[in-house]
């Protein structure tokens, strides 16, 4: 493979395991309780809004070979530390409840404490960016773990019977409608750093400018689809253990789920599996947060693997303090779907600059979807409050 399919293949699963995290499973689960089969509609929606939403940032970032606080920072000076200070604060907020949610990983795949799980994941993370070639390390670490999660949530929801033909039916024909699961999922999918995470890691293995477009646009969809893929399989699992009675229980709610598919195995598995998210989304929130500080001063840019590997431990550490953010993690995907339309506005906005993208012209088509986007997530947004 070359090194270019690596790379891509590398940012894709890197989005995509930053997307699928505690707060991924615990959102998919709580909203296909609510809303039954109707839920396969959000998630459509879902994936149609984070289509554009991927397109716009991949391309804009790529080819203008700036991350996107650079680009937010040139089109209007200050307006990067703000879109950086947005990033980081949610980028913490998620990565808080992914500690916890690896440390709860452990705990059900071993029975050691939550507080001491969430310890030793943070030692494996920490420890993916003291290699040389950390970037290399998290792309591997990434696509294993994401094919593993695969394979789990396949294999739940083949033992858990769904109703198929209705699923797909209401995926397109829902019978309800929820905009706050819709810009919940949204935000937990493509929402806050998860947007950036790609697109920041190919311009880190040097890959930029309009001729790298295609390839772009390539992985771009891959993370997407990937991301796609497990959140339907897992909403097809939950959906035939629900509709056969069983109670979820809703401090864990994701762990019900893999309990009914599979009895006592199933709390092994679904360990197994939240702490693949979990690590992974560690990981992946962890380096895409400190890519936004990193072109402030040469300092972080040098040090930048240390200052991640410090994000970290401030992550475990306020987790160890605080307990269980259970709720949080619901909380911070909504959130995330506001900081959404205001990072797309500032990149749509940026393209149109010939300055910032010399000749480069950004497809009207991929601009006008990303406009409507944003007006969708802020007319929920508003809808919400």
């Amino acid at each position: 493979m070359s090194k270019n399919k690596n790379a891509l293949l590398g940012a894709a699963f890197l989005m995509a395991t930053s997307a699928v995290g505690p707060g991924f499973l615990t959102q998919t689960t709580v909203f296909t309780e609510k809303l039954a089969t109707s839920f396969g509609f959000i998630i459509l929606l879902s994936i149609l809004i984070d289509l554009a939403v991927q397109f716009n940032i991949w391309q804009i970032i790529t080819v203008s070979g700036k991350r996107a606080q650079d680009l937010a920072n040139e089109l209007f000076p200050g307006l990067g530390y703000l879109l950086a200070f947005l990033i980081v604060a949610g980028g913490l907020a998620f990565n808080i409840g992914n500690v916890a949610g690896a440390g709860l990983g452990i705990e059900a795949m071993t029975g050691v404490s939550v507080q001491t799980g969430a310890i030793l994941s943070a030692a494996i993370a920490i420890g993916i960016f003291l290699f040389k070639e950390a970037g290399k390390a998290m792309d591997v670490f990434a696509k294993v773990l994401g094919f593993v999660m695969i394979a789990l949530i396949l294999y739940v929801a083949f033992t858990s019977h769904p109703p198929l033909s209705s699923a797909i039916q209401h995926t397109f024909f829902p019978e309800k409608f929820d905009p706050i699961a819709t810009l919940t999922l949204v935000g937990g999918t493509v929402g806050g750093y998860i947007s950036f995470a790609g697109a920041h890691r190919l311009l880190d293995s040097g890959m930029q400018g309009e001729s790298a477009l295609k390839e772009v646009n390539r992985g771009a969809s891959t993370g997407i689809l990937i991301t796609a893929l497990i959140r339907y399989l897992l909403f097809l699992a939950t959906l035939g253990i629900i509709l056969t009675g069983a109670s979820i229980n809703p401090d864990n709610p994701a762990a019900s789920v893999f309990e009914n598919a599979a009895g006592a195995f199933g709390r092994q598995l679904f360990g197994l599996m939240i702490w693949a998210a979990a690590i992974t989304s560690v990981v992946g929130a962890a380096y895409t947060s400190i890519s936004f500080l990193r072109t402030f001063h040469p300092l972080i840019e040098r040090y930048h693997s240390y200052v991640t590997i410090v994000f970290i431990l401030i992550s475990t550490i306020i987790f160890l303090l605080a307990g269980r953010p259970v709720k949080v993690l619901v909380f911070v995907g909504t959130l995330n779907g506001f900081v959404l339309p205001i990072a797309l506005a500032i990149l749509l906005v940026a393209s149109r600059k010939q300055r910032l993208m010399r000749k480069y012209k950004h497809p009207v088509l991929l601009q006008a979807a990303g406009w409507i986007v944003v007006l969708i997530l802020l007319a929920m947004g508003f809808n919400v409050f």
